[in-house]
């Protein structure tokens, strides 16, 4: 009985341990430790078969993707306890033949004890009067010092729906309906409602290319949910990568067959579902909840990572200054370059093996180096950004700040992941180079996208940064219209950085995704932000305003009730002088309303700053940023909008520049 003395208190029953309890924690014990030793195997597999993969000559697609999207750390950890918790659960279900997942025969809480849930978020002993930030987001909220902390389950605002109410997506069983209507293939959907040809006529005539890649930058603040592993076996590899065959947590999308892909690429794309953490006491939902490894504020911890390791690797350690560490091989004229990662093989380096130039480090692997000393990220976000995507409907989602409120929860949604995924229509299929003219820099001024992947040796070696941002600023954004949503060089060419190798489709995962999470439909998410919930052609006609589009959903899904959220929220018309459609703005601003009025540590919440530091910040832009932290001495006074060089360009000294004296003169 000493082996579970230390939670006695859970299945003790007055004054003694029964018989049957004892047996039950003998039970849950076994089979935990059953479970560890194949989950442990698959994770140390994954990571000696990704270095295997990157000191390869040339990494696959799906060697490259599995790169950017592995856990680390601490992450890496709560989503290994994750995936113990819920297979024990099942071991230990089929075992008993339990009906009810809360049967009180099943002590869950024992469990939870067992697998070792709460080791990756050990108890915080937090400094209430600390004036500062913790990387993690830990002790931002007073009462709950967790809420909004790094390597948690993204907030539910809706509950999960899963093809087995517990963690199986719908589209996992063939045959399987939904709502009585069979599942389509997200491949599918996407050739359908995402794909065009021809590129003429889907820029967007008052928008930069800046302001589609802030958005992008925003979201890799807030969210991000790394892969899970596989299963422990050789065979279940191959069947994944290799033969396409469904099973653990490999869910390929299938590609239909007269898709030109299955000529080049074969049945399918292997896609790999997100990592999922321990439940939560009370337990009222065993439903599988997907991990955020960042933390939920707008605090530019993209820069070092939540990841105290990563951060660590980031910092200039031998100075007492608190600087960044910077790259000491290669300089940008005379500017700092993040360092590069140390790993043996680099996926970047095979891009250009004559250039033989690694990724950088930094907390996420598509950092803007730019755009790291971002002082004002919450002001240029709500003041400058959100204006431009939310239109007429700003005021609606994001009145004027009223100040900070405990109760406010501001954990990032797991609907909001996919509902910031609209930036993925705003981007271009090309990505220019400009000289200090804003004139084409180069032998190649215009690259494909799908060409940048991965592409580090195009900034070290073939021009520095400085022509990038001046294509952000002068080229324009894509617009999301109905009939050419998503760029062929996301939708057929993600992650194919070279012709030797096949691209995936961006679009079919956003929607492989939406099922993955157990996302509920399209008119359950209209519901829940009071829109109407079309049923037939007409009431959803009258929804899209596109009566060949409305044709084509029903079509596909047999009812709008089934429809994936992400592809049937960016398919609405936009509001008016905005960016996304009214469902879209709905979630999009609920989301930034509770980010800003849960943030303890919010720029403008009384005590953070004082009035004259404020005033200082409220001067701050993202010009002034550019000519900061760039060799760039021309920019546009509104880098958002679409700008014409010379006419809506002035130098840099016309620019306000961050006065730091009300720092100064704050007593230490």
């Amino acid at each position: 009985m000493a082996r579970y003395e230390s939670y006695d208190h859970i299945i003790q029953s007055g004054d003694f341990v029964t018989d049957s309890q004892d047996t039950r924690t003998v039970a849950i014990s076994d089979a935990v430790s059953q479970v560890k030793v194949q989950v442990n195997k698959a994770f140390l597999d994954s990571r000696t078969r990704m270095k295997t993969a990157m000191s390869s000559k040339a990494p696959t697609t799906r060697q490259l993707s599995e790169y950017l999207k592995h856990a680390k750390g601490r992450a890496r950890t709560a989503i290994r306890n994750g995936q113990v918790w819920e297979e024990s659960l099942k071991r230990l279900r089929q075992k008993a033949t339990l009906t009810n997942v809360t049967d009180p025969s099943l002590d869950l809480t024992a469990l939870s004890w067992e697998v070792g849930c709460e080791v990756p978020v050990p108890g915080v002993t937090c400094d209430n009067d600390s004036p500062y930030r913790t990387i993690t987001g830990e002790c931002n909220n007073r009462r709950n010092p967790s809420l909004g902390a790094a390597n948690r389950a993204l907030a539910r605002w809706l509950p999960a729906e899963y093809e087995d109410g517990l963690s199986l997506p719908f589209g996992w069983t063939p045959g399987k309906k939904r709502n009585c209507f069979p599942i389509p293939l997200a491949r599918e959907v996407s050739n359908q409602i995402a794909g065009y040809l021809k590129e003429d006529g889907v820029l967007d005539q008052n928008r930069s290319l800046l302001f589609m890649q802030w958005g992008q930058i925003v979201d890799h603040d807030l969210d991000f949910a790394p892969d899970t592993e596989m299963g422990s076996s050789e065979y279940s590899k191959v069947q994944c990568d290799k033969y396409c065959l469904q099973g653990g947590n490999c869910f390929p999308i299938m590609i239909p067959p007269n898709d030109p892909k299955a000529e080049t690429q074969g049945k399918c794309m292997p896609f790999f579902r997100a990592g999922f953490v321990c439940p939560t006491p009370p337990y009222q939902s065993l439903a599988r909840e997907q991990i955020n490894a960042l933390n939920s504020f707008l605090d530019a911890s993209l820069v070092y990572s939540p990841e105290p390791s990563l951060a660590s690797r980031l910092r200039n350690l031998s100075s007492p200054l608190g600087l960044m560490a910077v790259n000491q091989e290669a300089w940008d004229h005379g500017l700092a370059y993040p360092p590069f990662d140390n790993m043996k093989r680099s996926p970047c380096k095979f891009i250009n093996t004559t250039a033989n130039v690694p990724c950088f480090l930094a907390g996420q692997v598509f950092s803007h180096p730019f755009l790291m000393s971002c002082l004002s990220f919450q002001i240029i976000t709500f003041r400058d950004y959100l204006p431009i995507v939310l239109g007429v409907e700003m005021q609606t989602w994001i009145p004027p700040y009223q100040g900070y409120r405990e109760s406010v929860d501001p954990r990032i949604s797991n609907v909001f992941t996919f509902a910031f995924r609209f930036g993925h229509l705003e981007v271009p299929s090309t990505v220019s180079r400009l000289d200090e003219n804003y004139q084409p820099w180069g032998a190649e001024p215009e690259l494909p996208l799908h060409t940048l992947f991965f592409n580090t040796w195009r900034i070290v070696k073939d021009g520095g940064l400085d022509p990038l941002v001046r294509g952000l600023l002068t080229k324009k954004s894509k617009l999301m219209s109905q009939d050419k949503m998503m760029t062929g060089e996301l939708r057929n060419k993600l992650f194919q950085p070279t012709h030797k190798i096949h691209g995936f489709d961006l679009a079919a995962i956003n929607i492989q995704r939406c099922r993955d999470h157990g996302m509920p439909g399209y008119n359950s998410w209209r519901g829940f932000c009071n829109l109407s919930q079309p049923q037939t052609l007409e009431e959803l006609n009258a929804v899209l305003k596109n009566e060949m589009l409305a044709q084509k959903f029903l079509d596909l899904y047999g009812t709008p009730d089934n429809i994936d959220i992400w592809i049937g929220a960016v398919a609405e018309p936009l509001v008016e002088r905005g960016r996304v459609g009214p469902l879209l703005a709905c979630l999009l601003g609920k989301q930034f309303q509770q980010i800003r009025n849960g943030d303890r540590f919010w720029w403008e919440n009384p005590g953070v700053f004082t009035e004259k530091q404020r005033d200082s910040l409220q001067k701050m832009s993202i010009s002034r940023l550019i000519c900061d932290t760039t060799n760039i001495t021309k920019v546009p006074l509104n880098p958002f909008q679409a700008n014409s060089y010379p006419e809506d360009f002035v130098d840099c000294s016309a620019i306000d520049e961050l006065d730091l004296s009300p720092w100064a003169s704050v007593e230490n």
